[in-house]
This record gives C-alpha cells, structure tokens and sequence, in this order.
C-alpha cells in the first residue's frame, strides 16, 4: 500500500514539476514524506497559545498611512522580496532586470469591491469606496488549500494557523488554485537579491516556493503578538476565537462585521468591523 501511495504522488510530482522547470523539482526531495506536519508545542512559557486563532480588523480605523506601515512591517520583518526594487549589481551582478509583474504580498490593502466581490451595491456608502481594505490569508476553519497541496507542505496547526513547510513545496500551485482569497504568492524567481535587509530570525524563500501569512507563528512561540497588530494603533486586534472573553470575541459582540466569500464555505477567521 505504501508503495502504490509513494508511486501515486510521485506521478503527481513529476508532472508538476515538468510544468514548472528545475527549480521546483530541486525542492521534491524535500517533501516524500506522507505525514502531515505536525504542531509543535513550544517549550517556552510565554508562548501565547489559542484553541482556534483569529482576527478583527477596524476598517474604520485603518489610513492610507497606516495600511503602509502594517504593509511594511510584515513584509520586513518576514523576508519578503519587492521586485520592484533593483538589486546591488555587486552582490548580485547576474541577477536578471526586474520584472514589475511579479509581486509577492503578505498583506497589503484592496478596494472594497475587490476584497467583497460579492458584496457590491449601486449605493454603496461612498466612505467605503476608496477605504483601504487589509487583506491577507484567512486563516480559514476549513481551508481548501490545504486539501490541495500533494505534499502537505501547507498544513493547519491545531490552533487554526495555516502555514507553509517551505522545504517540502514543490511549487506546483495547487494550493494557490484552491485559495479563493489570492493570498498566495509564487517565487517565480530567486527572491533573496530583492530583500533590501535581511531579517535572520525568518528564513528567506528560494525559487519555485509559494508563501504567504503566517499569523506571525515564529512570534506567538515566543509570547509575542503579530507585528501588524503591533503597529496598527488598535486597529487589529488579535485572539482566541473559542474564548468568549478574549478581545476579539468581544469586539465580534459589539459590532457588525463581515467576512471575505463567505458562501464559498471556508469558515475565515478574519473579520472586519464595518
């Protein structure tokens, strides 16, 4: 049985990665394992720990100025490239010019009408027009990409986090597919010439890797709350959605808020307060 499983995926794999180039096919030997990954319990007391994790976001309270500085901070502190910005030549001198189709997004801001397709109205209130929407991976109950991925390289922790296992991706984008969200982000290249600093407490992602959100898992385990919240002046609030009497249970109480594609199933657990 084992072996007819190792021969099926194996299949899977080959294709994708004839699909996709070398790169990926590098990656494979990385991820034969037919396990799904596992959470790991930190052995730090301070580790901040949920039953299911979750998020509110202000929508009333979040500026231009500020979708920034959130922006800016995840994507500093967690290596992510910006292919907009050229390389040194004398650190990378073969590094091909940059492509400015390419982009890879932690968390960044939509319009209303693109972040709830569903969701449009001819009289719409015009405050929510041009209102910068913060966008990123739901961290969903019921998460399709996972379902998706042949080699578990995406997998949901106990406590609701969806995260990526970089070293097992073969980059064949399922996972990208099945996400209805777009909160995936595909390394068509090497992205570590287009990170200004490089952060060494988060690993950097090689060619042929998919990423995205993380909750800031790496800052949990060390009883530390997601940078974007850190930064946002209250407008994020973060916390265990299976306590009534966190923060974020609370404020769901207190206001009316809306989630993304709902009807599609996934169950999100980031809300937004309208």
């Amino acid at each position: 049985m084992m072996k007819k499983s190792r021969r099926s995926f194996l299949k899977v794999a080959g294709i994708a990665a004839i699909g996709l180039g070398a790169a990926p096919a590098m990656n494979f030997a990385a991820s034969v394992s037919h396990d799904t990954p596992k959470a790991v319990k930190s052995k730090n007391k301070k580790a901040l720990t949920a039953g299911r994790w979750g998020m509110v976001i202000d929508t009333k309270k979040i500026t231009e100025k500020m979708a920034k500085q959130i922006t800016a901070a995840c994507h500093k502190q967690h290596n992510v490239p910006d292919f907009n910005h050229t390389p040194d030549p004398e650190r990378y001198p073969r590094t091909r010019p940059v492509n400015h189709t390419q982009e890879i997004k932690w968390i960044w801001k939509e319009k209303f009408h693109y972040a709830f397709p569903y969701k449009k109205d001819e009289f719409l209130a015009e405050k929510y027009r041009d209102m910068p929407f913060m966008v990123l991976c739901n961290h969903c109950k019921n998460p399709p990409c996972t379902k998706a991925c042949p080699t578990k390289a995406t997998f949901k922790r106990d406590d609701g986090v969806i995260l990526m296992d970089f070293h097992r991706c073969i980059g064949c984008r399922f996972c990208m597919a099945a996400c209805p969200y777009g909160a995936r982000s595909f390394n068509f290249r090497d992205p570590r010439p287009f990170i200004d600093v490089t952060d060494p407490d988060f690993p950097t992602r090689s060619k042929g890797v998919v990423e995205k959100c993380n909750f800031c898992a790496e800052r949990l385990a060390q009883g530390e709350i997601p940078h974007c919240v850190e930064v946002s002046d209250g407008a994020i609030v973060f916390g265990d959605l299976d306590d009534p009497e966190s923060e974020v249970r609370v404020m769901l109480n207190e206001h009316y808020t809306i989630r993304r594609k709902q009807q599609m199933g996934t169950e999100p657990s980031v809300y937004y307060v309208m």
